[in-house]
């Protein structure tokens, strides 16, 4: 069942089906072609994989994401990192990561970064002497921190997945996405000097004072959530709740950049991709159950065992495995479908699920702007009107960036757990 099961998911996505059909055909198959659970187990799976409190926030946390879009917040937050930047070598390179990493604190959604990133900045660093293929690269390889960095929705489904606590993840996300965000700044800056590439104006206070009372608003949307979340005031799912109405109260009374129209269209949005999220959710529960039906997990725990695998190596193993299929599914489907063998190995081997679940997030955001088949690469493709292969090239030197990131986090799990510690 288990080998009808990979090669059928396999085929169809090599096909071009869609993650969804794949995985709900293969798993309908081997419940036909092998005797064991009735198939009408199928639907009540379908539908019990969906009865989870910690995927309510997700439909939130995309209209937050949403509104975010609409009411121009996007554009404040980067202006006030460009603002604080001044004349510092590729100070307009990082204020479109520093804009794509603040976004991320809002939405956690990795293509709202890019696409909303991509509209504000690409003409700018243009005009500012970057170069095609280096803006092209920035803003893609930006928007993959917006997993890592809470709220993030990967960590959402993760812990859902897993059994986790989401807000442990959240808490855990912080460190590794700065991480990620500083080395990523450096390299910006140290290229842009050796490119010789003209700086912006010097750091001026006063402009700095005015870009941050714009922003203020949009600022402290992330932090009441955070410290709503942290100090036990409401739950990751209650925060999305209230980020969607303070978004929508910024974007209404404060900026008045929101119609009752756009906030309709807005919700419109919102529904479908949470809709298109979570008929994956419910298609991966589905392969996740048959897998635990046949004792896939319990194979795969003792196999490693047998292996003599050391926890370093079953963590760089995870690491080679997740970068390539990062390339080709998208975030979602990776965790839903990976997760629940993964994770049970890891547990056996002593590895903190906690920091595991911070390990397969940056993995995965990799792969987001990882060729061939990166889903931010099609979106900044969309969104820029750049050739593909220009961007191909321009995300080379990010992606060897962040798999350094991605190393010191896996090495050190301090990174992901050191704040864990100092709270409880």
């Amino acid at each position: 069942m288990t080998w009808v099961l990979g090669i059928s998911v396999a085929v169809l996505i090599g096909i071009g089906a869609p993650i969804f059909v794949a995985l709900l055909f293969a798993a309908s198959l081997a419940l036909l072609l092998f005797p064991g659970p009735p198939l009408i187990a199928l639907q009540q799976t379908i539908f019990g994989g969906l009865d989870a409190y910690a995927l309510l926030s997700v439909p939130f946390f995309i209209f937050a994401g949403e509104l975010m879009a609409i009411s121009g917040i996007a554009g404040r937050l980067i202006n006030l990192v460009r603002a604080l930047f001044g004349r510092v070598p590729g100070s307009l390179g990082m204020a479109a990561l520093g804009g794509s990493t603040l976004i991320g604190t809002i939405c956690g959604s990795s293509a709202a970064a890019v696409a909303a990133v991509g509209r504000n900045m690409y003409p700018q660093l243009i005009d500012g002497g970057y170069g095609q293929r280096r803006a092209a690269g920035i803003i893609t390889s930006s928007g993959a921190i917006d997993i890592v960095i809470p709220p993030s929705i990967a960590m959402i489904l993760y812990g859902a997945s897993a059994e986790q606590s989401i807000a442990k993840l959240f808490i855990a996300g912080i460190i590794p996405g700065i991480v990620m965000a500083l080395l990523m700044a450096g390299y910006i800056s140290i290229s842009a000097f050796i490119a010789r590439i003209p700086r912006e104006a010097n750091f001026r206070a006063r402009v700095a004072w005015q870009a941050f009372k714009q922003a203020f608003w949009a600022l402290t949307m992330p932090a009441f959530v955070m410290v709503g979340i942290y100090a036990g005031f409401f739950s990751p799912t209650e925060a999305g709740g209230f980020a969607c109405a303070y978004a929508a109260f910024l974007g209404l009374v404060v900026y008045r950049t929101v119609t009752f129209r756009t906030l309709l269209g807005a919700a419109v949005s919102s529904a479908m991709m949470t809709a298109r999220i979570m008929v994956v959710v419910a298609a991966a529960g589905v392969v996740s159950w048959v897998l635990t039906v046949e004792g896939v997990p319990q194979a795969l725990i003792a196999a490693t065992a047998d292996a003599g695998l050391s926890p370093l190596g079953f963590l760089l193993t995870v690491n080679l495995l997740l970068l390539a299929i990062g390339c080709v599914l998208d975030p979602t489907s990776a965790i839903l479908v990976l997760a629940p063998l993964l994770v049970p190995i890891a547990i056996s081997l002593g590895i903190d699920p906690i920091h595991f679940g911070v390990i397969m997030t940056v993995n995965l955001a990799i792969g987001m702007f990882t060729p061939p088949f990166g889903l931010n690469i099609f979106v900044a493709q969309s969104v820029l009107g750049v050739p593909t292969s220009d961007i191909y090239r321009g995300v080379l030197p990010y992606m060897a960036v962040q798999i350094i990131a991605l190393a010191l986090i896996t090495l050190i799990p301090a990174l992901s757990l050191w704040l864990i510690h100092g709270m409880s």
